[in-house]
């Protein structure tokens, strides 16, 4: 091999070794799923779902800042569409032209925009789905109203973020004067998700939004009495109030939609159905057609005639019916085969804090006017700002004129104007700012006139400061600016309902949709919570080891176990004493071995706060107290009325000291006998009058004093008939008679309940009736349901006896009391020599059954 050869071959060796190094190898999978996933987020917070805050996407957005930017304000001249699009696409959007325009033209379009944001000018098309000219032929500007959009942009009000390449600054969101979402609507599919928010009349959510500032805890049905229901820029009817209900209490619903139509008698006898409203998005022509094919097809045959005699005044749609046909009935035939009556899905989904949510009506609302109240704060604080710098120099300017030979004399005598400046402050002590103002002064502001308007603009300013810090310093000056603004929008803006709201006969509201049963509702350490039948947990015989009850992330279990029906209110405490609240179907319904939703998605919690307590309310009264007693022995009875409206934000329940959690919480009538049971076994018995009846803030008193170490594990109310149920973190049980526990006063340490030492801490206590279901649940999420006459009664002395099988490790951390639920063991016939019912700790046994 010669020289050249072994170069050649060197050479190949050294350019394959650096392919290898340039090749990356990766998991075609792991791609897929990441560019997916980039890919998604970008299209649902970058593209296609509006914000909560004013209501727009991107693209619309954009195109309203362009507008602004190039001045094309109402009374400015139109300008050619084609240089909009091209501003947008050069300055903040570089994607399609044709993406830019479309969005562009619906803005324009009185058909799709209950109030247009864009004044267009030529072919935007029509209702007939005509397409808009191209953009070289149209013009444009902003709208009246869309300048509330932007006011006071120039003021701080909102933040900016770089656009594509960091040239320039863009909108993070706009100030929106009036609450946009809701007016215009949106419609938008992203992946995955899609949102459909119908548009609204500005004057009623203008009321609401003025209603939910004078009363933050204002509920649905008082918001409503101002929101009627969607108010489409087509108008049409709306058929029943039930499915706007559902939409405006979850976030979803579907609405039936109708043209509006009337049945005119014609000279010869003869009817006529006329049509001046369809419903909202539905193709004119279309329809027209669609309408003319069922007669060919003979599916609607009384129709002799059909035309359209639409004009610049309106819409008119003629349907000329045979001599002996009935109108009504032909009427009915078009709603159900053709689109002179439609379903309109509406899906209130809209992104909050850059997260997809779907929210009812009051939290969009109540999104607003928080968003509102940054927006008024922000800019007073920008006009302080400015008012401030102002004061300062016109400070400086009254120098010169108490001054003014000297000062005079100073400048004539400095070299150039930066000396001057220099002779000026060291002379009188002025800043660099008030040294420039007075160089830069005219002869002329030193009459005696100008002095006077100095002091009089000075004045002035000192009485704008005041008013400045005295709005930041009270937030309800700053609702009472935004409320006072959105008046003027109102006024301004505001026009007659277009669409109107039928009752239909039989209609049934969201509730009455939602069969009443009895659910378990489980909350777990990690605050998974979730809705299930009661009968998914049928009953085992004693000593069984139940069956999985979810599938759950490491060291997760169920902390919180809570029976009640569906269209019950659940209150929600929570470690640090504050109180939420939902209705029972709220909460999703979860299969056995579900997971379920996160807590945090349905209650605004604090990160470090938790649950801790949850209880059914079905309704509100004077008669009824709440009694919560905390981990370290403080007992507070407040009246149930106190919890009645409860805020989006939660309610403070109890007072806490800071070494303090809110453990239970029980809603009594007034008279009940509390039983105060701890962890090392100790309990106390007292009558709930003890604790007289606080405020809602409170903090409570002593209900038990603990040993060093204890702290409260459970409260139970005392039933005539019922005995006392202790189950040990062990898996031990036993009810003992309630008259072992002799009632004391408050605050005492009470008596032994249960032996620790031997059996275990003590897990919960309940007070059970022998026609009673006991559900447990252990830390590693197992679950078992067993009857309560079982479970031997034995003295407060006793352990009690294996109530379920605990795996190495494990502990009973949850157990609560269920209605009686019959099974097929109960015809079983029972062993006649039972030693597990004479002993206190008893052999596990290999052959126990379970539940299917």
């Amino acid at each position: 091999m010669n020289r050249k050869e072994d170069s050649s071959i060197k050479d190949e060796a050294f350019d394959q070794e650096l392919i290898e190094k340039r090749i990356h190898h990766i998991d075609i999978e792991n791609e897929m799923k990441k560019s997916f996933l980039d890919y998604s987020m970008s299209v649902i917070v970058s593209r296609a779902l509006p914000d909560v805050r004013d209501g727009l996407k991107p693209v619309h957005r954009r195109i309203l800042y362009t507008l602004h930017e190039n001045g094309l304000t109402p009374d400015k001249a139109y300008r050619k569409c084609a240089d909009t699009v091209g501003s947008v696409l050069g300055r903040y959007h570089p994607h399609g032209d044709a993406s830019v325009y479309d969005a562009m033209v619906r803005l324009a379009q009185d058909f799709s925009m209950r109030y247009p944001l864009v004044d267009g000018h030529g072919n935007f098309g029509s209702v007939d789905g005509d397409p808009p000219a191209a953009y070289r032929y149209t013009e444009s500007r902003m709208s009246k109203i869309s300048l509330s959009l932007l006011t006071d942009i120039d003021k701080e009000t909102v933040d900016f973020m770089p656009n594509y390449d960091d040239r320039l600054q863009e909108p993070v969101v706009l100030p929106c004067r009036y609450p946009n979402l809701l007016v215009n609507g949106s419609t938008g599919i992203a992946v995955g998700m899609a949102t459909n928010i119908p548009p609204h009349n500005l004057g009623e959510v203008i009321d609401a939004v003025d209603l939910l500032i004078d009363n933050p805890d204002a509920t649905l049905e008082d918001l409503m009495q101002f929101i009627k229901g969607p108010d489409f820029p087509t108008g049409g009817v709306i058929m029943g109030r039930s499915g706007i209900r559902a939409a405006y209490a979850t976030g979803r619903a579907r609405l039936t939609l109708r043209a509006r139509s009337e049945i005119e008698e014609q000279p010869n006898g003869r009817q006529r159905i006329i049509v001046t409203e369809i419903p909202y998005m539905v193709n004119k022509a279309r329809l027209i057609e669609n309408i003319a094919d069922l007669v060919k097809e003979k599916r609607i045959e009384q129709i002799s005639d059909l035309r359209d005699e639409s004009d610049r005044d309106g819409m008119r749609i003629v349907i000329e019916l045979k001599r002996d046909a009935n109108a009504q009935i032909v009427l009915n035939q078009l709603y159900s085969f053709s689109q002179l009556q439609d379903t309109v899905g509406v899906i209130m989904l809209a992104l909050v804090n850059g997260v997809p949510k779907v929210m009812g009506l009051k939290e969009m609302l109540v999104h607003y006017v928080d968003f509102q109240g940054e927006i008024i704060t922000r800019r007073t604080k920008y006009d302080l700002r400015k008012v401030k710098e102002r004061e300062h120099i016109l400070e400086g300017l009254k120098l010169v004129c108490d001054n003014t030979d000297e000062v005079i004399s100073i400048i004539r005598k400095s070299k150039d104007q930066p000396d001057a400046k220099v002779n000026l402050i060291a002379r009188f002590g002025v800043t660099e700012l008030q040294a420039s103002a007075i160089v830069a002064m005219r002869l002329g502001q030193l009459s005696g006139l100008e002095r006077i308007k100095i002091e009089e603009e000075l004045a002035e300013i000192l009485k704008k400061v005041a008013e400045y810090e005295e709005i930041l310093g009270d937030y309800s000056k700053v609702m009472a600016i935004v409320k006072n603004e959105l008046k003027e929008i109102k006024a301004k803006f505001s026009d007659e309902r277009r669409t109107e709201i039928v009752s239909v006969s039989g209609e049934v509201d969201i509730e009455d949709l939602i069969p009443v049963q009895d659910c378990v509702i489980t909350l777990t350490h990690f605050g998974y919570i979730k809705r299930q039948p009661l009968d998914v947990y049928k009953a085992q015989r004693r000593g069984g080891r139940g069956v999985a009850g979810m599938t759950q992330r490491e060291e997760d279990f169920v902390e919180e176990l809570f029976i009640c029906s569906t269209h019950d209110y659940i209150m929600f405490f929570t470690t640090k004493g504050r109180c939420f609240r939902l209705k029972s179907y709220e909460i999703a319904e979860g299969s056995r071995t579900s997971r379920g939703t996160n807590i945090v998605n349905l209650l605004q919690m604090d990160p470090d706060e938790k649950v801790s307590s949850m209880i059914k309310v079905s309704s509100y009264d004077d008669e009824h107290y709440l009694v919560m007693v905390t981990r370290k022995g403080i007992i507070k009875r407040t009246e149930l009325t106190a919890y009645r409206n409860v805020r989006r934000m939660g309610l403070i329940a109890i007072g806490l000291d800071e070494d303090d959690e809110l453990a239970w919480v029980r809603q009594t009538d007034g008279g009940s006998e509390l039983i105060v049971a701890t962890k090392n076994g100790m309990a106390i018995r007292f009558s709930e009058q003890d604790a007289r009846p606080l405020s809602r803030t409170a903090r409570g008193v002593k209900a038990i004093t603990l040993d060093e170490g204890d702290e409260v594990v459970d409260m139970a109310r005392v039933r005539p008939g019922a005995t006392v149920l202790t189950v040990s973190e062990s898996g031990l049980g036993r009810r003992s008679e309630l008259d072992q526990y002799r009632i004391q006063s408050r605050g005492g340490k009470g008596i032994r309940n249960y032996y620790t030492d031997k059996n275990g801490p003590v897990a919960g206590v309940k007070m059970v009736n022998e026609d009673d279901d006991i559900i447990m649940i252990s830390d590693d999420g197992v679950i078992i349901r067993i009857q309560a006459v079982e479970i031997t009664v034995q003295s407060r002395y006793g352990g009690g006896v294996r109530v379920m099988r605990i795996g190495e490790g494990s502990r009973v951390v949850t157990l609560a009391r269920a209605p009686r639920e019959e099974t097929e063991d109960d015809s079983e016939e029972k062993p006649e020599n039972d030693e597990e019912n004479d002993s206190q700790v008893v052999p596990e046994s290999e052959n126990q059954e379970e539940s299917l």
